[in-house]
């Protein structure tokens, strides 16, 4: 799982080849505040609910879809208890479901502890087998067994799906800026529900195509089709912002229509997915480490410094500064972070980059302070709160190491993740050396790569300093 003496011994080769000049970069272009429209337990749903006051579009589209529509369960084994609850929808006669992975992550991750249920509009229910599952995209294909309960028909040996499935829309016909699209759901577990909004494009600078839904999705509603006027699927409904309003996202259509036919005819997964979720977090972290790395680095504008800043093509920056008139020591920070994370468990998200730095000009507190400040700065650099049965403890190493004349304080600190074999956390902290009442100090986290990829990404930070005007 960790090779601690071997990547002790990488590491230390790395920042003593950057004190002697020697090149091992690269060559040189999203929703972090969002959060899965999915529900804790709550109370039995109102399967037969009526949709929202809406319009008459949308009234009907829900009448035609309303057949195709499940709420998706998770429960403890052994009893009703509710863990969280979702949506879903039918995409086969022979009882195909799409849904979102982190809808059902609990009983994909712990099989043994919990089981997927369905409801369904008419009351119908029954049991769920995992069939597939794309975390990078957060999408989910579950297969319905016969239902119980009530409404069962005798003898039915099969799921029974009232109506045509519901189809996707082709990948061909592209939607138009602002047109009207309705997304289906089971919100806050209160009964099945449509929402109508607009299509406003892709997300910008999201590493993964998603789409900006003008309409606001509500915990619950995760996993339900998003449809066009002709009632065909355009996305799933997938995440919402917290800092914003009728602000959502969904998992275009073609990702879920790739999983469908890909895990159609799959044995059901009754083991924990811990190594198939490491196989696609793997390659999602070459694919985001070798676009990171081709990039060229921005300007940040220093005066005296080179400072690595990225392109803002998959990612956002967000910069603040002290008042010019302060009379202690000043500073100008940036903050820039991937959109784009995965969902792993309720408790982990990975697969994302974040660099920031912060110029500090103490020229009018006097060398001391400034050093004692300085210092205390890079000092507080902390790795948040770690979860020792998903990572290992942060082993980190340091050097002084002087690049292209630019002496710099440069700590490397790797931390493995236990369940996933083979993916690390990284994070590499710098400091300039070279003013006395002045300095740069920098950090690149990389969450969920290869050590190699590490190895890389921290190459590329480190070549990323230097002095103005320096050959």
């Amino acid at each position: 799982m960790t090779r601690p003496r071997a990547w002790r011994q990488r590491a230390l080769e790395l920042l003593f080849a950057l004190a002697s000049g020697a090149a091992c970069a690269q060559p040189a272009a999203p929703a972090s505040a969002a959060s899965p429209a999915s529900a804790p337990a709550a109370a039995s749903p109102s399967a037969a609910a009526a949709p929202l006051p809406v319009s008459p579009s949308a009234q009907r589209l829900y009448e035609r879809a309303r057949g195709q529509l499940l709420q998706v369960r998770t429960l403890l084994k052994g009893q009703d208890s509710q863990a969280s609850v979702g949506s879903g929808f039918f995409v086969s006669n022979d009882g195909l479901i799409v849904t979102n992975y982190h809808v059902v992550s609990q009983a994909a991750l712990q099989p043994e502890r919990y089981r997927l249920t369905y409801n369904r509009v008419d009351g119908r229910e029954g049991a769920l087998q995992l069939l597939g599952f794309d975390a990078i995209h957060d999408l989910a294909l579950v297969k319905a067994l016969p239902p119980t309960g009530p409404a069962k028909k005798n003898g039915a040996a099969a799921v029974d799906a009232p109506g045509e499935p519901l189809a996707f829309r082709p990948a061909a016909e592209t939607l138009a800026q602002g047109e009207r699209i309705y997304s289906l759901g089971n919100p806050l577990d209160v009964g099945f529900a449509v929402l109508e909004g607009n299509y406003n494009g892709l997300v910008e600078r999201s590493f993964y195509p998603s789409i900006f839904f003008g309409g606001a999705l509500n915990a619950g509603m995760s996993g339900g089709p998003a449809l066009d006027e002709q009632g065909r699927v355009v996305g799933i409904n997938v995440a919402t912002r917290r800092d914003g309003q009728q602000v959502s996202f969904l998992v275009p259509a073609p990702f879920a229509q790739a999983l469908v036919e890909r895990a159609r005819t799959a044995a059901p997964i009754t083991t924990p997915v811990y190594p198939l979720l490491t196989a696609q977090l793997l390659t999602h972290q070459d694919a985001v480490t070798q676009r990171f790395i081709q990039q060229p680095w921005r300007s940040a504008g220093h005066p005296h410094y080179l400072i690595p800043v990225p392109q803002e093509d998959f990612m956002r920056c967000w910069g603040r500064s002290t008042a010019a008139d302060t009379k202690g020591i000043e500073f100008e920070r940036s903050d820039c972070e991937m959109d784009t994370q995965i969902f792993v468990s309720g408790g982990m998200l990975t697969g994302s980059l974040g660099v920031r730095h912060e110029a500090y000009d103490g020229r009018k507190i006097g060398w001391l302070r400034f050093t004692e400040r300085y210092g205390a700065s890079f000092r507080n650099e902390s790795f948040g709160r770690r979860n020792p049965k998903e990572y290992t403890a942060p082993q980190c190493r340091e050097r002084f190491v002087d690049h292209e004349g630019l002496p710099l304080r440069a700590v490397l600190c790797l931390s493995a993740y236990k369940r996933l074999a083979g993916l690390y956390d990284l994070s590499v902290l710098v400091a300039t050396l070279d003013q006395a009442t002045a300095g740069a100090q920098g950090r690149l986290d990389a969450r969920g790569v290869s050590f190699d990829n590490a190895m890389k990404l921290a190459a590329h930070y480190l070549q990323g300093y230097g002095l103005k005007g320096a050959p």
